[in-house]
């Protein structure tokens, strides 16, 4: 950095310069932390170094997108804000992967309806140390530069430049707060300083079929970027794997002054659509050095050979990760006591399941039930209830994913459906059965799960449950 110690403007080759500082054995030397395939975990971490990367980053999280594909789920709340795996919400991931990694210095930029994501995060997230400089801000959009919102994701920074400024770091870590995974940032950020780039992308291989939904990338043997074009009709495969290309995470890493100088070069650029994969990485790669991070050197949860990652950004897209949840063996491992994602827990009882004859048992069979959930004489097959969630007599719930709040009254036959928070489901209602009659009344994917909100059934979304027959009389 410059001798100010508020200065975001610096000579470049402070990168290389201090690539030292983060391996064994000196500038580009072959330390084990860099080279060796990191598998992310705090111990095996070199103290010094850590700390002092983890305290010159900033990160940035860009939760203000709506994800149209999840259709009516996002119609009152932003994709960031979809609750996920019984108790999670999908920003808990990209936050706990700061926290966990040593990052304590977090900007979250909302702007779709975002007041419930804001409430989560300023109601879940509130416990970092304000008096040693730790903090997460919730940023509304706010039409800090002109009159405009935001017109793109550079755009979203580059509108709240004040707040990077601010925290005066050496890097800016800018992060998508809409996919389920789990990654140490500090790998990732280490491979960025050992690599000297201007820009680091984060990365995994994708079937060639999908990645026409991504950026896409060509590397070279040294892992510098030669080529990334955003969502290409035609993307180009990795050699001598034509059946999968090199997609962008949406995650990036960039010198604090460098990106500074970069998105304001971009904001001048009436051209430009003011995006980091259609605009500013295109441009990066053809006049300086970007370095392409594979995930594989940075993910905490690995599935064989291959990392986790999901963009659950359709309705089957999230029924299916939410249903692996049930699995014996899960891909994604919500158990791991090193690497804990972090929420707001709600002060809620234990689940509970009554009855116990033969024509009404309570009971849940592989599948999630989180607290506060009542299953009253009901059967729960491979499906995810999340909190607060009551199940009445006779009813059968299988393959589903029931969201907070929701009211399941007696006689229900629920299967292969998302169900959204607030929901009342009345005595003898049926869906996933005749889909035919489901298209009628509600959204049904191509995959045949059917989609149910409190406004197909006419309810204003808030918990009815005073209108359905009790749920825990005996006959």
């Amino acid at each position: 950095m410059a001798d100010s110690p508020h200065s975001l403007v610096a000579p470049e080759p402070i990168l290389a310069r201090d690539a030292h500082r983060f391996t064994d054995t000196g500038p580009r030397g072959e330390g084990h932390m860099l080279r060796g395939g990191w598998r992310a975990r705090a111990g095996a971490r070199p103290a010094a170094s850590f700390n002092h990367l983890m305290q010159r980053t900033y990160a940035v999280v860009l939760a203000g997108g709506r994800g149209s594909r999840l259709q009516q789920l996002t119609d009152w709340r932003a994709k960031p804000a979809m609750p996920f795996a019984g108790k999670f919400t999908i920003i808990d991931f990209p936050l706990s992967n700061c926290v966990n990694s040593g990052i304590r210095r977090i900007g979250v930029l909302t702007q779709y309806k975002a007041q419930s994501l804001i409430r989560h995060v300023e109601r879940g997230w509130g416990f970092l140390e304000a008096n040693l400089g730790e903090f997460i801000d919730v940023v509304p959009a706010q039409q800090r530069v002109d009159d405009q919102w935001y017109s793109g994701t550079a755009n979203a920074v580059f509108q709240n430049l004040d707040l990077v400024r601010e925290a005066d770091p050496d890097y800016v870590l800018v992060l998508a707060g809409d996919h389920v995974y789990k990654m140490d940032y500090y790998a990732l950020l280490a491979d960025h300083v050992e690599s000297g780039a201007d820009a680091t992308v984060a990365c995994l291989r994708v079937p060639i079929a999908d990645a026409g939904e991504f950026g896409v990338l060509e590397a070279d043997a040294a892992g510098r970027v030669r080529s990334f074009v955003e969502k290409p009709g035609s993307p180009a495969s990795l050699p001598g794997e034509p059946e999968c290309a090199l997609a962008s995470m949406g995650i990036y890493v960039f010198g604090a002054a460098f990106l500074c100088e970069q998105l304001a070069r971009d904001a001048c650029d009436a051209a430009s659509t003011h995006d980091f994969g259609r605009d500013l990485l295109p441009r990066l790669v053809a006049s300086h050095r970007v370095h392409a991070h594979r995930f594989e050197r940075s993910c905490v949860n690995m599935v064989g050979d291959r990392p986790y990652w999901r963009d659950v950004g359709t309705v089957d897209a999230y029924w299916e990760a939410n249903l692996d949840l049930v699995q014996v063996v899960p891909e994604l491992n919500l158990y791991d006591d090193q690497w804990p994602i972090l929420s707001l827990q709600r002060q809620l009882p234990p689940a509970k399941f009554v009855f116990d004859e033969a024509a009404r048992r309570g009971s849940a069979v592989d599948s999630l039930v989180s607290s506060g959930c009542i299953v009253s004489g009901a059967a729960v097959r491979r499906s995810v209830l999340f909190s607060k969630v009551r199940v009445g007599e006779g009813s059968r719930v299988e393959d589903s994913v029931v969201l907070p709040n929701v009211t399941i009254g007696r006689g229900v036959r629920l299967c292969r459906a998302v169900v959204d928070k607030h929901c009342v489901l009345p005595d003898g209602f049926q869906a996933g059965v005749d889909p035919e009659a489901d298209r009628a009344r509600f959204h049904v994917t191509a995959r045949g799960v059917t989609l149910i909100t409190p406004g197909m059934l006419g309810q204003p979304g808030a918990d009815h449950a005073a209108g359905i027959s009790s749920l825990y009389s005996a006959r």
